[in-house]
């Protein structure tokens, strides 16, 4: 295997230079353009990095539901999961943060990297209140950087294209892949059963 060692080995197998396309499009605040991409989006790969490592979860919801706080500000609430809760161990511990929006029937990305923390201020978790329940925390991101990615990666995918999609019976199911981990103990049939209903009480 030949490995790249250095960063002058890497920049000269990814030749030529980036075009101007490619680096002024970068901000340092939100853009009239760039704010329209982050309301239209209903998902959001979240990056984190801590002591044990990286991490990158995903986060849905609403479109629209990483609010805009100001042109240097997104805020992104905490909906309920399984309180693994690694991505927001690594934020209390390491501020680095990075946000990739997907959004369905687009081939545009949007990344915004910078630095977060988290708010459990009562106020502010009831403005991201829905049917009444509040998230416990509000992952409040300053921004560093904020660009567009061109759509090669959706492309060559055909992530949108329903012609494309996977049929879930081909797959391990997650009681599956539980039973087989822990010899039976934990999942099964009866939790992918009990799966639909357990998610319809517990989504916010």
């Amino acid at each position: 295997m030949t490995v790249i060692a250095t960063l002058a080995q890497l920049e000269a197998l990814y030749q030529p230079a980036p075009v101007a396309a490619s680096t002024v499009k970068v901000a340092h605040a939100m853009t009239p353009d760039y704010r329209r991409l982050v309301e239209a989006s209903p998902f959001v790969a979240l990056a984190t990095i801590g002591p044990e490592g990286m991490d990158c979860s995903p986060r849905g919801d609403r479109p629209g539901f990483v609010r805009i706080h100001d042109d240097s500000t997104l805020m992104m609430p905490d909906r309920r999961g399984n309180n693994r809760i690694d991505s927001l161990r690594n934020i209390v511990r390491d501020p680095r943060c990075a946000f990739l929006f997907l959004i369905p029937g687009s081939g545009t990305t949007l990344r915004v990297n910078g630095r977060a923390q988290l708010s459990a201020e009562p106020g502010l978790l009831d403005s991201f209140a829905v049917e009444d329940k509040a998230p416990r925390s509000v992952i409040v991101l300053s921004i560093d950087e904020v660009y567009f990615q061109c759509a090669r990666a959706i492309i060559r995918s055909e992530l949108w294209n329903p012609d494309r999609h996977v049929d879930p019976a081909t797959l391990p199911t997650p009681g599956q892949i539980l039973a087989t981990m822990t010899a039976n103990a934990v999942g099964g049939d009866a939790y992918d059963q009990a799966w639909p209903e357990r998610a319809r009480q517990t989504m916010w």
